[in-house]
């Protein structure tokens, strides 16, 4: 074979290659995996060292055609012109022979994982020319998470490029789809144990490349990526707990630097986010934090939203708006272009929580005072907590009176009667208790 190969690049290619075809051909028939693998490659080879990509790209889908072609060799074939991609004269070149090699290996399952890292190439082109639709259908075209033998981390980098892809087409319907593949526990593996050795019959798991991300590396990129899917909708509590997963990675917590704007942004979307059991537990926990410690004034913040009195926003906004504006130079960008409005209406819906908590009624001019509002302002934002049951609370137009207290049914009430019956029954028979003890001692110094 090393003279063929020495005739070839001596410039008869052809008759280089024809002699070479009746190798393969010899060594095809008689099975010979070895003898095929080498004859394809030489094949290759030769056309790849004479720089004739066109007949390279030819003898890539003959030789894949031929009667009775061996698996092993039609994958050789393609991980050795796989190798050739980066070293094309130009970009239309490189597009033919990716495409060339797809065409090939498409529909087989011994070379899917080599398929989906072509088509991962193709669609990094298609990017680069500036033809975000194109690729992105390219990418959703691969169901990488049936392959069995495909490395864990390149799984999840493939599903994570997909899902980048439809979020820069700003198609978000198939992003939801596609992150949906992905599990969070999936990050969470514990990657200090031993990789145990492939039982045989088992699937062998190839080792991914090396420009895949690390586990954790892919944990933030997902998570990031899931910001700008909740970004979209403005979910505020949703963004809270994907910063809150990227402020738990190992590499974040360990530097300074990386995880005090994350924690600023923690913050700032637990305060925007509509009161619920969920947002007050993430509250709670952030607020026991002691890295809360090294940013004073968002704990400040934290701790006026636990604490049940009523905040000024004039002069909350007044405190706070520096903070708000810098966060455009932090770690993700600016909040959301509505966040000052939002920021406004969680802290009128703390304020009428706590009124709610005081009060039992009380009018609405006097809850328009505390809440800094007109009373048609104070009235639709009362009307719209009531609507999405954050509170029980009926208004009396004619009067002008906002009641809080939750309407009992007769069973209720007889029981909230026996029950201070009960109590009043307790504390009379306390006080004859002590009534009886003072008489008796009363009289026991008498007698001395």
């Amino acid at each position: 074979m090393k003279a063929e190969a020495m005739e070839g690049k001596n410039g008869n290619l052809e008759a280089a290659i024809d002699q070479l075809l009746n190798v393969e051909k010899q060594m095809r028939f008689a099975g010979d995996v070895a003898g095929t693998k080498k004859a394809v490659t030489e094949i290759l080879q030769l056309c790849f060292e004479a720089k004739d990509w066109k007949s390279l790209n030819e003898q890539i889908v003959n030789l894949s055609k031929k009667r009775g072609q061996l698996k092993q060799a039609v994958t050789a074939m393609v991980q050795q012109a796989m190798q050739y991609i980066d070293e094309t004269p130009d970009i239309e070149t490189r597009i033919e022979l990716i495409k060339t090699l797809n065409s090939v290996s498409a529909g087989k399952i011994y070379v899917e994982i080599e398929r989906a890292r072509l088509i991962k190439k193709l669609a990094k082109i298609k990017e680069e020319q500036g033809l975000i639709a194109e690729a992105a259908d390219l990418m959703q075209e691969v169901a990488v998470e049936t392959f069995g033998a495909m490395a864990k981390t390149e799984k999840i980098a493939f599903i994570l490029e997909q899902v980048r892809l439809c979020l820069d087409r700003q198609d978000y319907v198939r992003a939801q789809i596609l992150s949906r593949k992905i599990s969070s526990r999936a990050f969470d593996a514990d990657t200090s144990k031993e990789k145990k050795k492939p039982k045989e019959g088992d699937n062998v798991v190839e080792e991914p490349p090396a420009d895949i991300p690390s586990l954790l590396e892919l944990k933030q990129i997902y998570y990031e990526l899931m910001i700008r899917y909740y970004f979209h909708d403005n979910d505020y509590l949703e963004i809270c707990r994907c910063y809150k997963a990227i402020y738990e990675i190992p590499s974040i917590r360990e530097n300074p630097s990386q995880w005090i704007p994350v924690l600023r942004k923690i913050c700032w979307y637990l305060i925007l986010a509509p009161h619920d059991p969920m947002q007050s537990s993430l509250l709670n926990s952030t607020l026991e934090d002691k890295n809360l410690s090294e940013i004073p004034k968002f704990r400040l913040l934290l701790k006026q939203l636990v604490t049940m009195e009523v905040i000024q926003w004039t002069s909350l906004w007044n405190s706070y708006k520096d903070e708000f504006e810098n966060e455009r130079n932090m770690l993700g960008g600016s909040l959301a272009d509505k966040a000052a409005e939002d920021l406004r209406h969680r802290i009128i819906e703390h304020n009428i929580l706590v009124v709610s908590k005081y009060y039992s009624k009380i009018t609405l001019k006097r809850l328009a005072e505390l809440l800094c509002l007109t009373i048609q302002e104070a009235e639709k934002h009362l009307s719209e907590m009531v609507v999405s049951k954050a509170l029980v609370a009926k208004i009396d137009r004619p009067m002008g009176i906002v009641c809080f207290q939750v309407a009992k049914d007769s069973n209720e009430v007889l029981n909230s009667w026996a029950v201070n019956l009960e109590k009043l029954l307790d504390l009379v028979e306390k006080s004859c208790h002590q009534i009886h003890k003072e008489t008796m001692v009363h009289k026991a110094a008498l007698k001395a």
